[in-house]
């Protein structure tokens, strides 16, 4: 039975930074497709961090409140803020390169709901794609990675995570032992019909955080990119904001641009309100087109979007982009403190399946990469000064450990899934909505428990399905309890509140109970 000091599950950023910082420690990483797979490898935009001279980090911090609608853990984002410039500096100096001008300083841009230039990018809109290979080129050779496996469930013994349980393409099952884990499986963009997302984003790591009864936080929290490429009724993939950083604005197909009229900050408003409007335009029948015009060179600064466009037939020199938003961000996850640590001993989670409270109800835009450089460190530092299980312990602990059972008649498609989250747990929810989606997802749940079902019974594919419907009824049920809009959970029947003088609760949920904490 393998034995490792700490199991990493995910291949992203998170996941990386903290092998990275873990690497003399005996290091297993597992993902359930290519490591190249990751919403890391996706992330056009860049990189936010407080490193001008005429910026600070209370400027970002601030910025960071704002967009969140001051439902953030403001010193989890203190942390994220002060420590971000060292952190990419810390990079440069391991020979990460990023986008500078011809006098060496960084190429800082601007995005919606940032007050100052502080976005680096490498490859021009390829940031996510060079500093994950960077990553990892500088850590495979400390650690064991294990590609096309399922995690599919964690062990627990004595109220402590003792390791996992996978599923590999051959539908064989493996365990795997480790002191500690570390879940950095992103989230779950895939239960959603339009998402920026890669496909094998299902949000299982935390499906099966909430199974074995650790803590899941702010899941109502969605945010939606405004500007996804959208052919031909679907969207098909993602615009960057730096493109509006640049200078492009959001018209109809009448050439009308309707942002200032909107919001203080136009077109570069918090991607919640940007999102609601290109919405509500969409509603009235209207064709949205991020005009580019006045971008010179622009294949040259957005070589990943130029080639996108091109591939679906869109011509960059007629000046405009259809686009519409999708899902793209989920602001809550498994809960964390500081430190990682999730609410059962030796679990860790990082990255966007955790839910740290840095992003509160709205991610301020190129926030997620530097989350996971920043937060990677953090579990990392904090782990290497923990105790590390005798391995004859874990055996000993692991021999009784049985996979729970269960059946289930029929399951639903991931279609069917991501239909009924689209239409009821969008952009703009209701209560009716809502309360259609908990009983649709109920139906299933009492079918097939969301913590109790036999994984040598069911297909990798029925596995991320029971990810998904779990997921699927988390999100609509916390929806359905936070009567009130904010960030990037919006009810047409509440009104909306983004200020600091009502101080939200938070919907926590686990297995057994779902509760409400101030």
């Amino acid at each position: 039975m393998p034995q490792t000091d700490v199991l990493i599950i995910g291949s992203g950023l998170a996941a990386l930074s903290a092998a990275y910082h873990l690497r003399h420690k005996q290091i297993t990483m597992i993902t359930k497709s290519s490591w190249k797979k990751s919403n890391s490898m996706l992330a056009q935009g860049g990189i936010a961090a407080a490193i001008h001279k005429r910026d600070s980090w209370k400027n970002h911090f601030a910025d960071t409140l704002v967009a969140g609608c001051y439902h953030n853990n403001e010193k989890n984002v203190e942390y994220l803020v002060q420590d971000g410039p060292s952190e990419i500096l810390d990079w440069c100096e391991r020979g990460m390169s990023f986008d500078c001008d011809k006098n060496g300083q960084f190429l800082l841009g601007k995005e919606g709901a940032h007050s100052h230039h502080r976005i680096i990018h490498a490859g021009g809109d390829a940031t996510g794609k060079e500093l994950t290979q960077f990553l990892y080129q500088s850590t495979k050779s400390s650690i064991n990675i294990i590609e096309n496996e399922l995690v599919v469930d964690l062990i627990i013994k004595n109220g402590q995570c003792l390791g996992v349980c996978t599923k590999n393409q051959q539908g064989e099952i493996e365990y795997y032992l480790a002191s500690k884990t570390i879940i950095a499986s992103g989230g779950c963009g895939a239960v959603y019909g339009h998402t920026s997302n890669a496909d094998v984003i299902t949000g299982d790591g935390i499906a099966m955080a909430y199974r074995a009864g650790a803590e899941i936080a702010d899941m109502e929290f969605i945010q939606f990119h405004p500007t996804m490429l959208h052919i031909n009724g679907k969207c098909v993939g993602l615009i960057s904001e730096a493109v509006r950083g640049e200078g492009a604005i959001l018209i109809n197909e009448a050439g009308k641009a309707f942002m200032n009229d909107l919001h203080h900050q136009g077109d570069l408003a918090p991607r919640d309100v940007v999102s609601r409007a290109i919405f509500d335009e969409m509603k009235k029948g209207h064709k949205i087109y991020l005009d580019i015009s006045m971008i010179s060179n622009f294949s040259t600064r957005f070589p990943t979007i130029s080639t996108l466009c091109l591939q679906h037939g869109v011509s960059i020199a007629s000046g405009r982009i259809p686009v519409a938003p999708g899902m793209h961000f989920l602001m809550g996850g498994i809960l964390t403190n500081d430190k990682g640590e999730t609410s059962i001993p030796n679990l860790f989670a990082v990255g966007e399946a955790a839910c740290t409270g840095v992003h509160g109800a709205n991610r301020l835009a190129s926030n997620s990469l530097l989350e996971g450089l920043v937060f990677g460190k953090r579990i990392a530092e904090h782990i290497l000064t923990l105790p590390f299980t005798n391995e004859n312990c874990l055996t000993a602990n692991i021999q009784n450990h049985k996979l729970m059972s269960g059946n289930v008649d029929k399951l639903p498609s991931k279609k069917d899934i991501q239909e009924i989250m689209t239409t009821c747990v969008g952009i703009q929810r209701t209560k009716a909505e809502l309360v259609y989606a908990v009983k649709w997802f109920e139906d299933y749940k009492n079918q097939v428990s969301f913590w109790d079902f036999n994984v040598k019974d069911f297909t990798i594919e029925q596995i991320e399905i029971i990810n998904m419907l779990t997921i699927g009824w988390i999100i609509s049920t916390a929806a359905l309890r936070r009567t009130e809009s904010r960030g990037g959970h919006y009810r047409l029947d509440f009104p909306e509140r983004n200020d600091i003088s009502w101080r939200q609760k938070q919907v926590i949920l686990t297995k057994s109970e779902m509760h409400v904490e101030v």
